[in-house]
């Protein structure tokens, strides 16, 4: 499958499986009448692969070394990234960043083979604000030396993530929008 033909699968995929509507709390505190449950996407076979597919293709003219983010929801991104990369001649090393660093054994917040000073994206399904994923830069950052070249999301809920990343002075990205999924703001 080509990357544009797994983007337009993978825009399927966030539709039929991860849109829910209702009454939900987000990460970030804030109150939203829709939610996007990347999870549904990120653990489904076709779904990650399509998803990993597209970020490799996005990453292709970027010079970095590993992907990574924020624990739980971008561990099988930036590993499935890692793989398909691999499966295309591609080096590029996983990373997964904890919300605390561990209380035994090496102590690390930041996980997996990430040399000092590498550059780096880092990758999340679902951004709002943002606030989760500038989380996991600034230990990257603290604990590895990271450059921080890109930050790229499966979807950006148009909530200020992107601008909060324009602010902190870093490029930000996403496969899709909610607007272009077909939700309306209004809604949030």
């Amino acid at each position: 499958m080509s990357a544009a033909q797994c983007k337009q699968r993978l825009r399927e995929l966030i539709l039929e499986k991860a849109l829910k509507f209702g009454d939900f709390t987000l990460a970030s505190g804030a109150k939203s009448s829709y939610y996007i449950d990347g999870r549904q996407v990120t653990l489904d076979g076709e779904g990650i692969y399509c998803l990993a597919r597209c970020l490799v293709d996005r990453l292709e003219s970027e010079q970095v070394t590993a992907v990574g983010g924020m624990a739980l929801g971008a561990d099988p991104i930036s590993a499935a990234t890692a793989a398909v990369a691999a499966s295309m001649g591609r080096k590029l090393d996983a990373f997964m960043v904890r919300k605390e660093p561990k209380s035994h054994g090496t102590g690390n917040q930041v996980e997996g083979p990430l040399e000092s000073g590498a550059p780096v994206a880092m990758v999340e399904d679902t951004v709002t604000t943002g606030g989760s994923t500038l989380d996991a830069i600034a230990a990257v950052e603290r604990e590895r030396q990271a450059q921080v070249v890109l930050v790229v999301a499966m979807v950006d809920r148009q909530q200020g993530a992107a601008e909060a990343f324009a602010r902190a002075g870093y490029r930000f990205e996403a496969l899709f929008t909610v607007e272009e999924l077909g939700v309306t703001l209004n809604r949030n």
